[in-house]
């Protein structure tokens, strides 16, 4: 059986740290944020941590 390829898509929305979290960032800041409140623009410029089981899924497509 050959090599698994890493999902390059995948990849290049999630970044797993040290101790095993996932971390992505938040959805919707392309455009339209003009009429968002200021906690909604200040909590999308945080990065966001993935649930232990959507976790699992995406480190088994990135390896």
């Amino acid at each position: 059986m050959g090599k698994l390829k890493t999902k390059k898509s995948v990849a290049k929305r999630f970044r797993v740290t040290r101790n095993k979290k996932v971390i992505h960032r938040a959805a919707g800041q392309d455009h339209f944020n003009a009429r968002e409140s200021g906690k909604t623009t200040r909590n999308k410029r945080t990065d966001k941590n993935l649930s232990i089981t959507h976790a699992k899924l995406i480190v088994r497509t990135l390896h």
